[in-house]
């Protein structure tokens, strides 16, 4: 069978064939685990095949005036995966080194993400099994030299990505948010809040801004956070998106000013719904959802006033809390409609803390603030290059046409 996969290697397209047998052993419970380390070693190794072909610009044995040289064989290389250890065939070339991106993008996380099993094991606050799982996909007895080498190799790329200068571009759409993580200190366990940031640029490409862990989600915290990002060159902020954290919303404000602030509107949902009667809940969220999709503000406004007449009495807590956080969550109508559905909420953000979540969940508490910056710093890192290689998020054209007759400062969104 063939198919045909791509990726962050230049955004090539290869085809792969998979061997049937190979195929079918996938689906026997008893042979799963090394059937798949078996095909992702075999899809890797036609994309190695297939790299050198392109760099040659001819395939084995092909008889071509473009050919640019000659292999020379191939050498063994070894890739720790959670799949297990894999070994790959490096193609030789005579006339030069062959070169491909895959075994450093490909291991960051994953370099990151053993590196902190095999941290907690040499504090000695991991189970045995984690132990077992460290051994068997490093291939290696796990020391404190083994852990200070890796670190040695991983946090230098990590930290030079993740403190790089933003001063070339301006990010008009930025999106914050935080996740309380357990971390190791002083011999005790610790809640501590990372908080998070990306962008969107001029261009419409994502970012992710930066990341730090925080004593906690104050005022404080995010205003040190803050400056950190603009000391670092963020410039151009015209909108903010984000939860309503009163230490949040006020570091904004301080730092951000002239910027308008997105309230999400997911959690201003789930706000007012939870202080409304369970017998018109469904009544009350078809209003909201109504004025938060209104196509402007005035009809927003007109909606709002009929929704508060009609609960006032209903559910009064609720509709203080609709009223009173209305403006904030429907900021984003004074933007051109086609960016209000990826800027009202915080969702964009939810899902890149999913993906960190899903490997926090296997460690559980952090032996250390450097194994939870390494850790997320390299899982942020390959989200960062996916997406600067990808699709870009938003077309901005039609914002910046909008962002040039825009009126001066007296309107509801200001100028920086």
């Amino acid at each position: 069978k063939q198919t045909t996969t791509g990726g962050d290697l230049a955004m090539a397209q290869y085809h792969v064939t998979i061997d049937s047998e190979l195929l079918q052993h996938l689906f026997l419970s008893d042979a799963r685990d090394s059937s798949v380390s078996k095909l992702l070693e075999s899809i890797l190794n036609q994309i190695l095949e297939a790299q050198a072909t392109e760099q040659l610009r001819a395939a084995p044995y092909e008889r071509t005036q473009e050919r640019q040289g000659y292999r020379n064989g191939t050498y063994p290389h070894t890739l720790t995966t959670r799949v297990g250890s894999i070994t790959l065939r490096v193609p030789r070339l005579r006339n030069g080194k062959f070169s491909t991106e895959l075994f450093s993008r490909y291991q960051r996380s994953e370099q990151a993400f053993i590196l902190a099993l095999m941290e907690m094991v040499v504090n000695g606050v991991s189970t045995r099994k984690v132990a077992e799982i460290t051994e068997e996909l490093c291939g290696t007895r796990i020391s404190k030299s083994l852990v200070s080498d890796l670190c040695r190799r991983l946090d230098p790329l990590i930290n030079a990505w993740k403190n790089r200068s933003l001063k070339d571009n301006q990010y008009p759409f930025l999106i914050v948010d935080a996740l309380i993580i357990r971390i190791r200190e002083d011999h005790r366990v610790v809640h501590r809040s990372m908080l998070i940031a990306i962008g969107v640029n001029q261009d419409g490409i994502r970012e992710v801004l930066g990341f730090m862990i925080g004593d906690s989600e104050s005022e404080e915290s995010w205003n040190e956070f803050f400056c950190w990002l603009k000391d670092r060159g963020l410039n151009g902020v015209d909108l903010v998106v984000s939860d309503d954290h009163r230490g949040l919303v006020k570091a904004v404000r301080r730092n951000f000013q002239g910027a308008s602030w997105q309230r999400c509107q997911t959690h201003f949902m789930r706000n007012v719904l939870d202080a409304t009667p369970r017998a018109v809940q469904s009544e009350v969220k078809a209003n909201i959802q109504a004025i938060l999709r209104a196509p402007d503000m005035d009809t927003a406004r007109m909606l709002l006033t009929k929704t508060l007449e009609a609960f006032a009495k209903k559910a009064p807590r609720a509709m203080e809390i609709l009223e009173k956080g209305f403006d904030d969550a429907t900021a984003i109508l004074e933007l051109p409609e086609k960016y209000r559905k990826r800027l009202r909420t915080t969702n964009s953000l939810e899902r890149l803390n999913e993906e960190i979540r899903r490997r926090e969940r296997v460690i559980r508490i952090f032996p250390s603030r450097d194994s939870a910056n390494r850790l997320i710093g390299a899982l942020l890192l390959e989200i960062d290059n996916k997406w600067a290689g990808g699709r870009r998020y938003l077309d901005m054209a039609e914002y910046h046409e909008y962002r040039s007759c825009r009126p001066k400062p007296g309107s509801n969104i200001f100028y920086l």
